[in-house]
């Protein structure tokens, strides 16, 4: 067995383990990166990246059907997903090349195999494969994978969303289980693709965790589009044949079934914390995840754990913060405290849901309902978002703010074409306390989908331009 030193070294090479990497890179420190699969783990591979490409070929194909509504002649001769599967492949494999030339810039080690938690001389270390990584510091940062249904085997036909991506041709008919992000999204791209398409759902919503206006509004748009939506279901089992598979569920008492091609489990992911040596070196674990300080420090002296494995809203980018958070506290740059309500949430389905901070029953559990205000404008007399949204069955969509009454903007909520590129200012307003009063001045380009923000603001302030 042979023992190397390091500053700090890394389990995992995903979202938060790398970007811990190189911001501790940056500092000076001497970093390695111990990961069994790829750099940019599951986001970059089978995640993020590659399931956002797949929206994109959907969205182009409903650009295509709906080409007539802006005078333009276009006929859709039909989806070939092997070629959109070669796309994203090509893509994903630029963007991993990019990825490991910058790590290998910063001259940070890499070393493949997968590795567990031990020590050397009371200093925490990694093994692999009989090689010891020791650290001055140690970073977990192992990710999520994804849950299953309990009596129900995934197999050809019953897919987890790594699988679906795999696919090569679009289903038929496909049944989703679970009515979170990633199951909303893949509906979305299957029914942009040509599929029909079901979502079964336990919970009475789709993205529960979503402001109800958006919730709602998602919903509507999904049911003028042809998805079914089964909510309030509980699925009791599902049966594979040559034929596809058989869906049983249960809603209120009421026994049914549902025939697919295929059906996608999508009930969420959970932390990948088994089998580490987490437990043999004293970490505690809750529920599957590493219990951390506001610091994301463990029980255990100079570990650390960012990202999935940390409780919290599963994102690629509180992994990158996490990481950089991380790597600046060790150094002793003293970075701004983390806070999970300022992480901006975005569904790339179609609609598009976007949002940051509280959603309202949230505000007004924690204010009173007599403390809090709400605005709510209309995309539909937004001049782009109605450019941009012709022809489209899902609508226009809206812009909401959540705020205390005479005081800051809490949350903000959207829903509609391509919002998810204006949620950084929504979070730039609820992180730094805003009130509709400074924000109401700031006049936004037009024609542009933001104007809809900024008419939210104008009329919390008091002042509104174009609603009444």
């Amino acid at each position: 067995m042979t023992d190397s030193s390091y500053d700090l070294v890394v389990l995992g090479g995903g979202s938060g383990g790398y970007a811990a990497a190189l911001r501790a890179a940056e500092l000076g420190r001497t970093v390695a990166i111990v990961e069994q699969d790829l750099l940019g783990g599951t986001c970059l591979h089978r995640g993020c990246v590659p399931t956002k490409a797949l929206l994109h070929t959907a969205e182009v194909a409903d650009g295509v059907r709906r080409a007539a509504a802006v005078g333009v002649n276009a006929t859709l001769d039909g989806i070939d997903l092997s070629a959109s599967l070669a796309w994203r492949e090509k893509l994903v494999q630029g963007k991993h090349r990019g990825l490991s030339s910058l790590v290998k810039a910063r001259g940070i080690t890499v070393v493949s195999g997968r590795g567990t938690l031990t020590s050397v001389d009371g200093r925490p270390a990694i093994d692999v494969s009989g090689d010891r990584l020791v650290g001055t510091d140690v970073v977990i940062a192992t990710g999520a994978s994804s849950r299953t249904i309990p009596g129900i085997e995934l197999g050809q036909k019953i897919l987890d969303s790594e699988s679906a991506l795999a696919l090569d041709e679009v289903p038929r008919r496909a049944v989703i289980l679970g009515g979170g992000v990633i199951g909303v999204e893949f509906a979305s791209a299957w029914r942009s693709l040509g599929a029909e398409v079901t979502i079964v759902e336990a919970l009475d919503n789709l993205i529960a965790n979503e402001d109800p206006s958006s919730r709602d509004a998602l919903e509507k748009a999904y049911r003028r589009r042809g998805i079914a939506l089964e909510l309030g279901a509980r699925v009791t089992a599902a049966e594979q044949s040559d034929d596809g598979v058989t869906v049983s569920i249960d809603r209120d008492g009421e026994a049914r079934t549902l025939d697919a091609d295929v059906v996608l489990v999508a009930v969420g992911r959970g932390p990948v914390t088994n089998g580490l040596g987490l437990a043999e070196a004293g970490i505690e674990i809750d529920r599957g995840f590493v219990s951390v300080d506001e610091s994301l420090r463990t029980n255990a002296p100079h570990v650390w754990a960012v990202g999935d494995i940390v409780a919290g809203p599963q994102l690629a980018h509180r992994g990158f913060r996490h990481g950089i958070f991380v790597a600046e506290t060790i150094a002793g740059e003293n970075p701004s405290p983390l806070d999970d309500s300022l992480f901006p949430r975005v569904t790339y389905s179609t609609p598009e849901v976007a949002s940051v901070g509280s959603t309202e029953p949230q505000a007004i559990a924690a204010h009173g309902a007599d403390r809090i205000v709400t605005r709510e404008v209309s995309l539909a007399g937004n001049a782009k978002s109605e450019i941009v949204s012709a022809g489209s069955e899902s609508r226009a969509g809206f812009a909401k703010v959540v705020a205390l009454a005479d005081g800051p903007i809490l949350g903000v909520h959207l829903v509609g074409e391509r919002v998810g590129e204006l949620i950084t200012e929504g979070q730039l307003a609820v992180a730094w306390e805003a009130r509709a009063d400074d924000l109401a001045p700031l006049i936004h380009a037009h024609p542009s989908q933001s104007e809809a923000l900024g008419e939210a603001f104008l009329a919390l302030a008091g002042s509104p331009l174009h609603t009444l």
